[in-house]
């Protein structure tokens, strides 16, 4: 039998993080008529659009860690509100191509700055953006992301007696 660790858990204290970052970078978003989770789109489209590349919702998806059927929601509300431009792919029928509009580009830089700004207050505890603190809590993070999740299945005899 395993012991309870006193005090919050890591996977805790992760979900507490993320959730309060996510409800800052909405509340500082929502002037430009933003989502967190449509900024984490048109930021990365941003940066995918910089390198020349212009991605396949799949492809988005792919590099946000977003599902992409939440993706192709997201990109059709980004496209009604004239952000981003959704076209068919002409060598793949089932692929979406997704492009910044004009405007989207300028919403969207507009929004970088803002969550930088956010960002560095964010990490003030840790030294700020730069900080070594900071770029030693990102290696942690960036560790935990590339560690495979293999499903935990109750009852698996595979799984008797581990802990999720």
């Amino acid at each position: 039998m395993s012991k309870v660790a006193p005090g919050p858990t890591p996977g805790f204290l992760v979900w507490r993080l993320a959730n309060r970052w996510r409800v800052a970078v909405d509340r500082a978003l929502a002037p430009l008529g933003l989502t967190h989770a449509q900024y984490s789109l048109v930021a990365s489209l941003y940066g995918m659009q910089r390198t020349g590349e212009r991605p396949s919702q799949r492809q988005l998806a792919d590099h946000t860690g977003l599902e992409a059927l939440y993706v192709s929601k997201l990109a059709r509300a980004l496209e009604s509100a004239g952000l981003v431009g959704r076209t068919r792919d002409p060598r793949d029928p089932r692929a979406v191509r997704l492009a910044l509009t004009e405007q989207g580009q300028t919403v969207t830089r507009q929004a970088v700055d803002v969550v930088q700004e956010l960002l560095q207050r964010l990490l003030d505890p840790l030294g700020g953006l730069d900080a070594p603190r900071t770029r030693a809590f990102t290696d942690e993070l960036t560790a935990l992301l590339g560690a495979p999740l293999t499903p935990f299945v109750p009852n698996d005899e595979n799984t008797q007696g581990a802990t999720p």
